[in-house]
């Protein structure tokens, strides 16, 4: 039998993060039961069927394209990028893919367009699963960063409160520039000082630098009385890593390193011990500093790894 693959997309829509896409294989004999068009099933209900999918089928590809290249090649565009590398990422090669919609222009595998494929055909289904649930952990972890904008409700939708919260924080790093709404509220860097926003900016460029790096953000501003706010804890190879921001902007005169004395280090020590006490871990432990710089150009970030902690 010929080898099909189902393509679907997640994230056309959203105002912020990525577009994902999924590339299924399924076997004619596959004990998959309940598929059906991703956005049909409850969030518990996609998870189970994400496993089922990942352990079963004969191949999954996955791939990913960030807003920043949504912007640049526009969300169309960027959607097929997307299904093309997800149909790059399989490990075995299909005869033929199924596209929910419409066929991917310049793929070399033959393919079909399939108007509401995600409705009809199960690959297609899987693969509409596989992409969803891709995107909604994407979004989870960004709410981490960026709890005042509630993606984790909303995946980048362009909800009440999203669009609260883009008013009064203004566009974040993760949001698509291209789409209109956040066209009309991005920020300047006079707009993060009249409202006193250049550390909260920092600690959130922070945050995305390290999960860039592979490292998993677990809280940002976590306050450990009585000695004051940890900006980031972050989690990376079995070791948990309290991070300290410090951001200044081009008018700002002095290195943002050199801010931090040995009594700043003394009670950042107090804090992690505090917060340790709390929340018990046979994790190694480090404390790490972030630096960033904000001038008319791209940010520029620097990561002091390994500062000493009694």
């Amino acid at each position: 039998m010929p080898l099909i693959a189902g393509v679907d997309e997640a994230g056309r829509g959203p105002l912020a993060g990525p577009v994902a896409a999924a590339a299924v294989i399924l076997s004619e004999d596959h004990s998959i039961a309940g598929l059906n068009d991703s956005k049909k099933l409850s969030p518990k209900k996609r998870e189970i069927l994400y496993d089922k999918i990942m352990n079963q089928a004969l191949a999954v590809g996955i791939a990913t394209v960030d807003e920043k290249t949504i912007d640049r090649m526009n969300i169309l565009n960027g959607t097929y990028e997307a299904m093309q590398m997800a149909l790059e990422d399989l490990d075995i090669q299909p005869d033929h893919a199924l596209i929910d919609g419409f066929p991917l222009p310049n793929q070399i595998i033959p393919n079909e367009g399939i108007i509401r494929g995600d409705e009809k055909i199960e690959v297609i289904q899987a693969a509409s699963i596989i992409a969803k649930v891709t995107r909604d952990r994407i979004m989870d972890k960004y709410d981490i960063i960026f709890p005042e904008f509630g993606f984790s409700n909303n995946k980048g939708y362009g909800t009440p409160k999203h669009m609260d919260a883009l008013k009064k924080c203004k566009a974040t790093p993760i949001h698509r520039k291209s789409f209109r709404p956040v066209r009309d509220n991005f920020p300047t860097l006079s707009w993060y000082r009249k409202n006193r926003r250049i550390g909260w900016i920092g600690e959130k460029l922070a945050a995305l630098f390290l999960m860039k790096r592979l490292y998993e953000i677990k809280s940002i501003n976590e306050y450990s009385a009585p000695y004051g706010e940890l900006n980031l804890i972050a989690e990376k190879n079995d070791e948990i890593v309290f991070v300290e921001v410090k951001t200044v902007s081009k008018e700002q005169l002095g290195s943002p390193e050199l801010k931090i004395d040995y009594e700043k280090i003394s009670k950042l020590e107090k804090a992690i011990d505090s917060y340790l006490i709390k929340n018990e871990t046979n994790k190694n432990i480090r404390l790490d500093i972030i630096t960033v710089f904000l001038g008319k150009g791209r940010p520029i970030i620097k990561h002091y790894k390994g500062i000493d902690i009694c």
